[in-house]
């Protein structure tokens, strides 16, 4: 019995990595489990739901675009797509570690008979249930390729998880979003456990993919974030600008009496340093050597003396002397009295609008790498995050008066801090594994604190209980604000999953809407969203490519009767709206011949069977 017991574990946890191969072709190792090959392709096969919003349950502003969605994620996600696909700026997750302790239950139902026999069965312990890991990763691998599906081209994926599942799951990432749009695997340090018998281990991962990071690099993406205290200096330097104008001497004089003004544990304090001021806003003296040495010697003459500048002994910090000029020019160098000792260059708060004139690259390879660039007022995240976990423990026991509601929920100011650094103030942000909604309480404050952000958040959560007791009644809390708490204003829809688009028998449920059959009929063909200003009950539903997409479907009626403008007719061709171009046609039927449809230039696809149900 024992000896099978370590059968059984060496079976099913040495997972070997086998060849397979990229988009580009390139062999990658993959990850192999029971139950693998019946869900590659099952997000496929799942079917189109519509979505039936909950006005009782929704709350605040009802044009936030903000939602919450009550279903099993997997269906959710695909209900969403039509809505959401190639939208979203950033998903944020935090799935299930596979710890044994969570309790969560593999429902999906694949057809597949090893998978029949998991079905409603909470999951255990290693020795209680060896197939813990094939489990879980049958559950995360269809929901991460649907997920991929939503992010737009520079849209990133962030996945919250601990040393439990790690392995596996930056193979799986690997292998559903490629290795090569891996872009980091960040450490967020929660806590330190002194009961711990070897190491204490108070940490979690983030691994951060993107949807293409060639795309990325190709559209020269720059993230950065402002250092502490950087905000509150610049905010003061504009109170400045606007009583002195343009005479920065005051300027410089008054900043100088407020550093030393602030109380020795103010972020602020530590940019003292940033006592210059000039049209740019308030900037610091910073070496102009090359880092790490052996850098260029050329002649830098001094404007005054007329003579060359001495050398650094690191040689300059640009690769040329046109570099220097320009730098010169533009008045980011600084020469000191004579040419006995070199210049220096200005360090703004923020960079100028003359130094991101250049792409990184280009400026990286005229200056390098410096340290002192840790000391600017943005800055590149660092890898490591630290946080105590109990601060955000605390914080949702306070909205719920007191009470404990949710196990380990997330800081929402760490979150806030990652959308802020991968988002713009206009784009959406996606949560399917919702919990105690933390990313929705993120969004909400950095749109309160960020006036210029109008961010939305998608939310997904399973359990009704946890959707309609915690997940929604949290956002409610903080858009109304309780226990001290300001409040934050906003609002979202709560929505539940409908019925399938489709019947038993593959026909339109009687009760989808024009609109509803639009929505999904422009996704399948075209892979975008509906456009917004699509009209109701108007057949010409967009423009992709040069192709018009048409519905005949009367949403009212229902009927297939050639004069309710279901079927293309001759007279129904005429009087859609014309296109100058190739046209799809979805309709009931069709009683134009091929030559003539050829010579239209119209694609004709017959409703219900030419739609794509999954």
């Amino acid at each position: 019995m024992e000896n099978n017991f370590y059968v059984c574990n060496l079976l099913l946890f040495a997972r070997k990595c086998i060849n397979n191969f990229d988009k580009q072709g390139y062999a990658m190792p993959t990850l192999d489990w029971i139950g693998k090959k019946a869900v590659v392709n099952h997000h496929r096969q799942v079917p189109f739901h519509l979505l039936k919003k909950r006005e009782d349950l929704s709350c605040g502003d009802p044009e936030s675009g903000n939602l919450l969605v009550q279903a099993d994620n997997l269906l959710a996600l695909k209900a969403l797509l039509p809505y959401y696909a190639g939208q979203v700026k950033c998903i944020y997750i935090d799935p299930p570690y596979n710890t044994g302790n969570e309790g969560w239950v593999y429902n999906d139902n694949v057809n597949s008979p090893e998978m029949k026999a998991w079905l409603g069965k909470a999951v255990g312990k290693e020795a209680e249930d060896l197939t813990r890991h094939d489990k879980w990763l049958c559950m995360m691998y269809p929901r991460l390729s649907l997920l991929q599906e939503f992010l737009c081209d520079d849209g990133v994926i962030i996945v919250s998880i601990d040393d439990f599942a790690a392995n596996y799951l930056k193979l799986l990432l690997d292998e559903i979003f490629g290795p090569r749009n891996f872009i980091a695997q960040l450490v967020w340090d929660k806590t330190r456990k002194n009961d711990a018998k070897l190491f204490s281990v108070g940490h979690e991962y983030l691994l951060v993919y993107a949807k293409s990071l060639q795309y990325l690099k190709d559209h020269k993406t720059v993230w950065r974030e402002q250092k502490p205290g950087a905000a509150e200096i610049l905010a003061f330097w504009k109170q400045l600008k606007d009583l002195y104008g343009d005479d920065y001497e005051k300027i410089q004089e008054d900043l100088r009496a407020w550093y030393k003004e602030l109380p020795k544990n103010h972020p602020a304090k530590k940019l003292s340093r940033y006592k210059w001021v000039d049209r740019f806003g308030p900037w610091r003296d910073r070496d102009i050597s090359w880092p790490g040495g052996n850098g260029p010697r050329y002649q830098v003459i001094h404007p005054g003396t007329g003579e060359p500048c001495k050398i650094p002994e690191r040689g300059w910090g640009f690769a040329n002397l046109n570099e220097m000029q320009r730098q010169i020019d533009i008045g980011l160098v600084v020469f000191r009295e004579d040419h006995s000792q070199p210049p220096f260059r200005k360090a703004h708060l923020l960079p100028t609008p003359e130094e991101t004139g250049k792409t990184e690259e280009e400026f990286d390879d005229l200056v390098g790498e410096d340290e002192s660039d840790a000391e600017a007022g943005l800055l590149v995240m660092p890898s490591l995050i630290q946080k105590q976990a109990q601060v955000s423990v605390k914080l949702l026991r306070k909205i719920f008066d007191g009470k404990k509601v949710f196990p380990n929920p997330k800081d929402h100011e760490v979150i806030m801090r990652l959308i802020k650094y991968v988002t713009g103030p206009n784009d959406i942000i996606l949560d399917s594994f919702a919990g105690s909604g933390t990313t929705a309480h993120a969004v909400l404050q950095l749109n309160k604190e960020d006036s210029s952000s109008k961010r939305r958040f998608v939310l997904v959560e399973m359990l009704p209980e946890i959707a309609t007791n915690i997940t929604s009644e949290r956002i409610k809390r903080v858009i109304w604000g309780v226990n001290g708490l300001p409040p934050l204003g906003g609002g979202f829809s709560y929505c539940e999953l409908g019925a399938p688009l489709f019947d038993e028998t593959g026909q339109i449920r009687a009760e989808v809407t024009f609109h509803d059959l639009a929505r999904h009929v422009f996704f399948t063909e075209t892979g975008n969203p509906l456009p917004e200003n699509a009209e109701k009950d108007f057949p010409l539903l967009g423009v992709v490519n040069g192709i018009a997409v048409y519905l005949l479907y009367n949403g009212v009626l229902k009927d297939k009767r050639p004069d309710s403008g279901n079927v293309l007719t001759v007279p129904v061709l005429h009087s859609l709206p014309p296109h100058d171009g190739p046209k799809v046609i979805y309709g009931v039927g069709c009683r134009i011949g091929a030559t003539r449809l050829a010579q239209e230039g119209i694609t004709f696809h017959q409703i219900p069977y030419a739609i794509k149900v999954s």
